[in-house]
């Protein structure tokens, strides 16, 4: 998450320094070139070799232009009609989905306490956000195939993706993109930090191996890019770095970006991001808070189409920016970047809840992935029958997972936990020495205490705990305290 020295000053052109990445170097067309079907042909060493040459001072022209895009539509109907008369016959959905640690606490205020990623009977934000737009854009998608990936979870961090499928296989529509979140999420260990550079990245990928078809990449997260607290005023994070790099890269295909926020923010850096990133061919980049606009008070169908409105409102001029640079057709064989493949399925269950007396999360494990009411019934079912049903574990098991989760820093994932606040929330101590607020609960911090962990007895917590699967114990997962009890 964001710290509060972040200087917004950072993104004005003058005070940011050329991004590392440059598209080459467009070439007039000369006698090598063939007059072939496709709108480019290459050769090895040389380039790209275009037909739809576009002179320097009218690319200069073009791209001040479009350097900044504004809000122009009102109705969801208006956004749909000028992209088709804008000519767009077909869009292309990439999908991007948060994994990072914060989702577990930052539905405290808009998630009635609920980490963002609950699957339950009613729709969590993530699941409410791809819902909407996938149905927006799905007119525009002639092959209804979604490209799908995660990324901040424990496998990927803030340096890779992985892909919903197997072997990068999209999902067909966002139907199956829905059904497959809901399958992924209970494998997942989440994690950090924050970075969009890498779906960024995956994305244009995707868009080059296309041959520069037209996409929207909707990324769905739960809080700004990561900036740790060791990052000087008036410096980028590598995290801040790296995502604005992918950006400006990114203006060089036909490729939106579309970033939708949801939970408790805070945002003020994603609002920087929309306006005011400089050195792109064309704005290519839209903010959405999907929390302040789900939680107005409004009828349902319009607080959909009002956040469809915002998330797209864009996306016709930056068509026609892609269309008047020449951007479409054009294939630059960047190397792809190779999303990791799906987490595989764990050997427990996890929920996660957040105690309203306490004001801290708490998790509770059982072996299997079966739903609670198949559990149920099913011991409800061995009753009947007169057979002898297991006792399920209490509460005081938790997994190896939660155990790391309870032992390490939710901000850096990297460091123990070694300063306590007054509000009972923990970090390290790099992390929060110079927090004002608590990252949980948001209470102002007034108190800081340094705590030392006894790694010996962390060793061997978590040296008991893998013997659960083998004598059948249960473990106090508190790094502080061991109580070992015999399962019945």
């Amino acid at each position: 998450m964001l710290g509060s020295s972040f200087d917004p000053n950072l993104l004005e052109p003058h005070k940011l320094t050329s991004p590392t990445w440059l598209p080459p170097p467009l070439r007039s067309p000369a006698s090598s070139f063939s007059p072939v079907a496709s709108s480019w042909t290459e050769s090895r060493g040389e380039g790209i070799q275009l037909n739809n040459y576009v002179q320097p001072e009218a690319h200069a022209r073009l791209q001040k232009k479009y350097s900044r895009i504004g809000d122009d539509y009102r109705s969801l109907s208006q956004v749909t009609e000028a992209l088709a008369q804008a000519g767009l016959e077909s869009s292309n959905l990439i999908v991007g989905i948060d994994f990072t640690k914060s989702n577990e606490w930052t539905g405290k205020l808009s998630f009635n306490r609920r980490c963002l990623h609950d699957i339950g009977s009613t729709p969590n934000p993530y699941e409410q956000a791809i819902s909407i737009i996938g149905r927006t854009l799905s007119v525009f998608d002639e092959d209804n195939l979604i490209p799908c990936f995660g990324f901040g979870d424990a496998s990927t961090h803030d340096q890779e993706v992985f892909s919903f499928y197997p072997e990068n296989r999209p999902c067909n529509g966002f139907e199956e993109a829905l059904e497959r979140y809901r399958e992924i999420v209970p494998t997942l260990r989440l994690a950090g930090p924050t970075s969009f550079a890498p779906i960024i990245e995956t994305a244009i990928g995707i868009v080059d191996n296309t041959g520069g078809q037209y996409h929207v990449l909707l990324i769905i997260a739960d809080g700004q890019v990561t900036r740790s607290v060791d990052t000087q005023s008036g410096q980028l994070s590598p995290q801040e770095h790296d995502t604005i790099d992918a950006i400006v890269k990114a203006s060089h295909f036909p490729l939106s970006i579309v970033l939708v926020g949801v939970g408790d923010g805070p945002w003020d850096m994603m609002h920087q991001f929309d306006d005011n990133i400089p050195a792109r061919s064309f704005d290519n980049f839209q903010f959405v808070n999907f929390t302040d606009i789900m939680s107005k008070s409004i009828a349902p169908d319009r607080k959909e189409a009002e956040f469809a409105l915002s998330a797209l409102m864009e996306i016709p001029e930056q068509y026609k920016a892609t269309l008047d640079l020449q951007l479409l057709g054009r294939r630059q064989r960047i190397p792809p970047r190779i999303p990791l493949p799906p987490p595989a399925r764990p050997t427990y269950s996890r929920s996660t809840s957040f105690d309203q007396q306490s004001g801290v999360y708490s998790r509770s494990s059982s072996f299997g992935l079966q739903p609670s009411g198949f559990q149920q019934q099913s011991e409800s079912f061995k009753q009947k029958q007169g057979q002898p049903v297991a006792t399920s574990a209490p509460d005081t098991y938790t997994s190896q997972s939660s155990l790391e989760g309870r032992i390490l820093c939710a901000l850096c994932m990297n460091k123990s936990k070694d300063l306590a606040f007054g509000c009972g929330h923990q970090t390290c101590y790099e992390c929060g020495k110079n927090l004002v607020r608590c990252p949980i609960c948001q209470q102002h911090i007034t108190t800081r205490i340094r705590t030392i962990l006894n790694f010996t007895v962390l060793h061997l917590v978590i040296g008991v705990s893998l013997l659960i699967a083998i004598v059948g114990v249960q473990v106090d997962s508190d790094p502080y305290k061991i109580s070992v009890k015999k399962v019945n």
